[in-house]
């Protein structure tokens, strides 16, 4: 799944309300993918007590060297039946779903005078389901409770399945998953090839 502050390459950021009031829509009873009745996927509303898997910060996906006005975290969750499967198997079965969403970075709070701090404030929120085999997009831009389905070709596919180190998502920056990932070999062709030329790229001799 998911990660950038972009979100997936060039994706945009959405906002994010889970509106209590909403009538005619439940939200699912227990970790897999549930839909409305026109195929949009339903919020996990309680995603927080599934299983964190990393943070970053000010993550991009292009080499620009503009730095951005504001500072962002991104923090991803997974279903916990699926983490269970994944600790078992080295990949992802399905009806496995991975949340990120995104807060603002802040500085000064309370005591703290360096570094960054999460903000209370939800900036926004993607969702990378996989479905009967099949991996989709969905985000919450209307701010219901309903995650609308980003259409192919958007360019969160096309990265997902070019860089990501397993299954299209990004375990990678997942540290406590890439480990058994390379232990299990279910690394993809994408990211070894990605990190073989990394690695090869020649670096500036000391001075």
């Amino acid at each position: 799944m998911i990660m950038t502050k972009q979100i997936a390459c060039s994706a945009s950021l959405f906002l994010l309300a889970f509106l209590p009031g909403v009538r005619g829509v439940s939200t699912p009873s227990d970790d897999t993918p549930a839909y409305s009745s026109d195929g949009n996927l339903l919020a996990p509303s309680h995603y927080r007590e599934w299983i964190y898997l990393t943070s970053g910060i000010d993550m991009s996906y292009t080499a620009s060297n503009a730095m951005p006005d504001h500072s962002m975290f991104d923090n991803v969750f997974v279903n916990p039946t699926s983490y269970r499967s994944f600790i078992t198997t080295g990949t992802w079965p399905d009806k496995t779903t991975l949340v990120l969403e995104v807060r603002g970075a802040e500085n000064p709070v309370s005591i703290n005078k360096h570094g960054h701090t999460q903000s209370t404030e939800l900036m926004g929120i993607e969702i990378h389901a996989k479905d009967h085999g099949s991996w989709s997009f969905y985000d919450l831009s209307d701010g219901g409770p309903v995650a609308k389905r980003i259409p192919r070709p958007a360019s969160c596919y096309t990265c997902h399945e070019a860089h990501a180190a397993v299954d299209t998502t990004f375990v990678q920056f997942y540290p406590t998953l890439l480990p058994l990932a390379t232990q299990k070999k279910t690394l993809s062709a994408g990211y070894l090839k990605d990190i073989h030329e990394v690695t090869s790229v020649p670096q500036p001799s000391a001075q």
